[in-house]
């Protein structure tokens, strides 16, 4: 008999081939958001369409429109970074080329909340180029190096790159990897890749998201070839189906476009079980749109109009019995409607769900 500190006695030998006591399981990661991710669209990402985007699911990550680093610094439009609580998890995006000028505003954007500061290296249309920004830059990845280095020295936040497989004439092959390897040199961790070329001469923006060919196994190469980068891909993704099978494929996350947009119920509704594993029923869309109500009349308390909210539901119930009449009542009101406009609009369209 051995006695111990405070006279606590052990009366019996130590028994070596006694089965240890069954730890507590450890509970379970949460998947990232990047899993699945909602693109940065100028003119329809914003925080109207975030919030709502957010009601369908809760672990998709979602994105700001691209904010311009001048227009911060120099603009002083600081408005541009602002959102609501419950949009996280949330991301801002950036364009600029000018590595203090970047790092000041994404020194803001953390300020601001931002968890992640996505710089843009993809975007092909006139105006972006001009501003030496955008997918032009990937013909200076040297350049874009010094970006993004200044960015993570100056704020605590993630930096992020959204990029093309290469440009005009470029060849894809070669390019990609040198780029890859020179943000990972300057520290980025996670890049998105949009799985084609961009022609910055002779196609427009809508044109350089569907004539160039998509190169998802060129993209899946760069997950082998360097896998310590998170790399997550974009481009031509349409269904929740076609994310896993990425997924599956060994990719770390799918950012889908103009398809969470126009048909965000397919698209998001189910993302938070199918993707992130979530014991949770899929979104209703009706209950959806019951629950964007309270966020439309304060919209319109605020002095906003209706179209504001209700242009990024117009496909909210795609492809169900009376979907046609929801954007037609929606789009005849949302000039100068009100709550009342809404209310009617989603009465019918229960009805004709009901019927």
């Amino acid at each position: 008999q051995w006695t111990g500190g405070r006279g606590a006695a052990i009366s019996e030998p130590i028994n070596t081939r006694r089965k240890p006591a069954t730890m507590p399981a450890a509970p379970a990661r949460p998947l990232p958001a990047y899993r699945l991710s909602v693109a940065p669209m100028m003119d329809w990402t914003d925080s109207n369409c975030r919030i709502f985007h957010r009601l369908l699911s809760r672990q998709t990550l979602l994105y700001t429109e691209m904010v311009t680093s001048a227009a911060l610094v120099r603009g002083g439009a600081r408005h541009l970074l602002a959102f609501q609580p419950e949009e996280q998890p949330l991301a801002l995006q950036l364009g600029g080329s000018d590595p203090a000028e970047l790092a000041q505003a994404a020194r803001m954007g953390a300020d601001e909340g931002y968890g992640e500061i996505n710089l843009n290296v993809g975007c092909p249309s006139d105006r972006v180029q001009s501003g030496c920004f955008g997918a032009v830059l990937m013909r200076q990845p040297a350049l874009v190096g010094d970006c993004v280095g200044a960015m993570a020295a100056a704020c605590q936040a993630e930096i992020t790159v959204k990029c093309r497989i290469g440009v005009d004439d470029q060849e894809p092959a070669e390019v990609l990897p040198e780029f890859l390897a020179t943000m990972r040199a300057a520290g980025v961790r996670r890049v998105i890749v949009h799985a084609r070329k961009a022609w910055l001469q002779g196609l427009s923006p809508k044109e350089n998201r569907e004539i160039p060919p998509l190169d998802y196994p060129l993209v899946l190469a760069m997950k082998h070839a360097f896998p310590d980068l998170t790399i997550c891909l974009n481009g031509g993704v349409e269904t929740l189906d076609a994310a896993e099978a990425l997924l599956a494929q060994g990719l770390d996350g799918v950012m889908i476009g103009r398809a969470a947009y126009h048909r965000p119920a397919e698209v998001l509704a189910g993302a938070d079980r199918r993707i992130f594993g979530a014991h949770t029923p899929d979104a209703d869309p009706v209950d959806v749109a019951q629950a964007m109500r309270p966020h439309i009349a304060a919209h319109l308390a605020r002095g906003g109009r209706l179209i504001g909210v209700v242009r990024h539901m117009l496909g909210l119930f795609a492809g169900q019995p009376g979907a046609r009449q929801w954007r037609r009542m929606l789009s005849e009101a949302a000039p100068g409607g009100g709550l009342e406009d809404y209310d009617r609009a989603l009465a019918q369209m229960a009805r004709s769900l009901a019927a």
